[in-house]
């Protein structure tokens, strides 16, 4: 398949997407009003999820993927949203199937349409702070980057697509990376289900001592790891 009848089937499926979601909002249709209801409403959202039965988890999973695919959606919420609906240990399964799924899904989207249309995706800053990732294969530097809060992981998971890395060691590595963050809200959602309050305070200060620093110095480690990928860069030339 050539290059341009990729971007115009790409851009055929956006524009309809785009079409469809700015219809369902301007008119207020019953499906949107019920999807933002599922989100503000937890209790709504449980309870929908009891009555789908065996649906819900494979519904969880395609929200999780969703939010990936689509990063504005806030993946903090969705993942204390699987403790919360299912506990913490199965909400933690069930979030990293979802986010698994999705980043995979956005790998492959950005391997099928390439440079210009991930570029096109990816806001200016992201690709200047990240783009040195497309031309990464390291596992580490996959690693790190899923592991530390604060780093656009749905954004990269489009930009390495474009590497060389192979797409089942993308698959494993940047799921093992997402792992202590995902069980930490999943964690987070089921203490908050279960009235435990007291432990969903220190969960959240533990969460945050360990951030905060981290996110603070989040630059400072893009800037490393892309030296790091010059110098290695340099050796191997």
């Amino acid at each position: 398949m050539t290059t341009k009848v990729r971007w115009i089937i790409g851009g055929a499926i956006i524009a309809t997407l785009v079409v469809a979601c700015s219809w369902l909002i301007l008119t207020n249709a019953p499906a949107y009003q019920f999807l933002v209801r599922l989100y503000v409403d937890k209790r709504f959202l449980k309870h929908t999820l009891r009555e789908w039965g065996v649906l819900a988890p494979v519904i969880f999973m395609g929200l999780q993927a969703l939010q990936v695919i689509i990063a504005p959606i806030p993946g903090e919420l969705t993942g204390i949203l699987g403790g919360y609906l299912f506990g913490q240990w199965v909400g933690l399964l069930y979030s990293t199937i979802g986010l698994t799924v999705g980043s995979v899904a956005a790998f492959a989207v950005g391997r099928w349409l390439g440079t210009h249309y991930v570029q096109k995706l990816v806001s200016p800053d992201i690709w200047r702070k990240m783009g040195f990732i497309v031309e990464a294969e390291g596992a580490i530097l996959c690693f790190i980057i899923f592991l530390v809060p604060g780093l656009p992981k749905d954004m990269t998971c489009y930009l390495f697509g474009l590497s060389p890395m192979p797409l089942w060691v993308f698959a494993v590595i940047s799921t093992l990376g997402r792992v202590p963050g995902t069980w930490l809200l999943s964690a987070q959602g089921a203490r908050t289900e279960s009235g435990d309050y007291l432990q969903v305070i220190l969960l959240t200060a533990v969460a945050v001592a360990v951030a905060l620093p981290l996110y603070y110095y989040r630059h400072r480690l893009v800037e490393w790891l892309r030296g790091k990928r010059v110098r290695s860069a340099d050796r191997s030339g």
